[in-house]
């Protein structure tokens, strides 16, 4: 199974499961379990979710599922910008372990900067990791100048990773962003890996895809895991698609193919403003 190293000196998979958008649509929710449950059998076993994922229901849905897997589960959750207060990232810690059935998460993020200030946020993180309620803390959604600024911090130097949207169409992040957080050792947890299931219907990713006997999906998540910081968390709310996933895990992309895609979705010429969904 690869892996990927967090600056702590821990590894975790190098693909997970999202859970945007599931919990919302109760005829959706056995499959949806079985989904995250198969994914960790497979080694998917780092799972994201959030507080703002259908208002708390996703944290719901994920605590259903890794229900007697505790022990088996990378668990990651985030803070809404406008709770991340020093009380109110406490509280809202203490309401995403309630919903998860869980005393502890493994990595508890900033899911975007608000108006709080870094230092208070941090304040927070750093209270929460000394009570045991989480082990990890990182950012989401985060430029390099807000990267800059958060690590300046104190203890903002401890910050496990940066979640991004990053996918073969949403590159922008290789010009300065990514290269900075290389440079301090800090992996990307890339979001959207597929594009929303966009990436399914480009016709050169299809076509390539084809003629390597793969899925668009597999080649979009291979060219991710092709890095050795990058962690991938696709959405997977059916088995079929978990177990799809899954398989990219045993067939490195190619040189020939890493070069293909280049071709078809070229890496950044120049600075852009940070993408999010």
């Amino acid at each position: 199974m690869k892996t990927v190293l967090l600056p702590s000196g821990e590894r975790v998979s190098a693909m997970g499961q999202g859970t945007w958008f599931m919990g919302e649509d109760a005829s959706s929710r056995a499959e949806e379990i079985a989904s995250l449950r198969e994914g960790i059998e497979l080694g998917l076993a780092l799972i994201d979710t959030a507080e703002m994922y259908g208002e708390g229901e996703s944290e719901k849905l994920v605590g259903q599922a890794i229900a007697g897997w505790r022990d088996q589960v990378f668990l990651v959750s985030k803070v809404y910008p406008h709770n991340a207060t020093r009380k109110g990232t406490l509280a809202a810690c203490e309401r995403s372990l309630r919903r998860l059935g869980t005393d502890y998460l493994d990595l508890y993020l900033l899911h975007w900067r608000g108006s709080v200030p870094f230092a208070e946020t941090l304040e927070a993180l750093v209270e929460l990791r000394a009570m045991g309620k989480i082990r990890h803390f990182g950012v989401s959604n985060l430029d390099l100048e807000d990267m800059q600024e958060f690590c300046a911090e104190t203890a903002g130097n401890q910050v496990a990773t940066n979640q991004l949207l990053y996918n073969l169409t949403r590159r922008g992040i290789e010009w300065d962003l990514l290269p900075w957080c290389r440079q301090q050792r800090i992996p990307i947890m890339a979001y959207s890996p597929i594009e929303q299931a966009r990436l399914l219907r480009h016709p050169k990713l299809v076509a390539l895809a084809q003629r390597h006997g793969l899925t668009a999906a597999q080649v979009a998540l291979g060219w991710l895991l092709a890095n050795d910081d990058i962690i991938a968390i696709p959405k997977s709310g059916k088995r079929s698609h978990v177990r799809e996933n899954a398989a990219v895990l045993a067939r490195p992309l190619s040189a020939e193919i890493l070069a293909e895609l280049d071709q078809i979705f070229p890496p950044p010429q120049s600075s852009r403003p940070l993408e999010m969904l």
